[in-house]
């Protein structure tokens, strides 16, 4: 039987790239996943290659991660559909390159509302159904670029940073509750981030690489925390 037989994941992000590739893994353990993200008709078309071709359901739901509402009420229509939610990945993000002294504000905005906020709006609304049941995984995609920084980088860092020093303080916090907390750190992943901008000395990671971290993590007998995940390309 797979490991996750019976549970619910949410996966935000999930419209292309490493979060459609986490989906599809986790149903493939036979959970139930809900996936959200901003572009609907790529959503369901992911959702309906889950529910051909995997053990598990998958539902699309449309959701900005920026927007507190839009995360409330995507999570209870996962509740509608399939119960409580065991497993959450803050997966979506925002990665907008270039040095401070440029002053692009709108940009530090716009990553701020997606790669923090975005990330406690979600915890803030599994959490508390979480703990009274004293059981549930939240996992935060943070990055290699949340322990090192370019020059380019110095904002997307900063955020990155943020979800790490965030999943660190969650571990803390709920070590006692049977709330799990698992940091995942990618380092270059083959996706459309990358567009344009492939390195011509190694191969990058695949999607792949970085949902079998997260299977992994979540599938550990109850009384293993996996807190923090770093995956390189060689």
């Amino acid at each position: 039987m797979p490991n996750l037989t019976g549970k619910t994941a949410i996966i935000t992000g999930a419209s292309s790239g490493i979060g459609a590739t986490i989906a599809k893994h986790l149903a493939s353990e036979g959970a139930n996943v809900v996936l959200a993200a901003r572009r609907m008709e790529k959503l369901t078309a992911v959702a309906d290659e889950i529910n051909l071709k995997s053990g598990g359901q998958a539902l699309a739901a449309r959701a900005d991660v920026s927007s507190r509402s839009d995360i409330e009420n995507m999570v209870k229509q996962a509740n509608e559909t399939f119960g409580d939610i065991d497993i959450y990945v803050n997966n979506a993000g925002l990665m907008l390159r270039s040095v401070v002294q440029e002053g692009n504000v709108e940009d530090w905005e716009d990553m701020i509302d997606v790669n923090i906020k975005g990330v406690l709006y979600g915890i803030n609304a599994v959490l508390p159904s979480m703990i009274e049941r004293s059981t549930g995984h939240i996992v935060n995609i943070s990055s290699v670029s949340g322990q090192e920084v370019t020059k380019s980088s110095t904002v997307y860092s900063a955020t990155k940073y943020a979800a790490r020093a965030l999943s660190m303080g969650l571990e803390k916090e709920l070590a006692r509750t049977g709330v799990r907390v698992t940091n995942i750190s990618p380092g270059m992943v083959d996706t459309d981030l990358m567009t344009g901008n492939k390195p011509k000395d190694r191969k990058p990671l695949e999607t792949d690489d970085i949902a079998k971290a997260i299977v992994y993590a979540v599938t550990q007998p109850d009384y293993v925390n996996v807190n923090e995940i770093t995956v390189r390309p060689v």
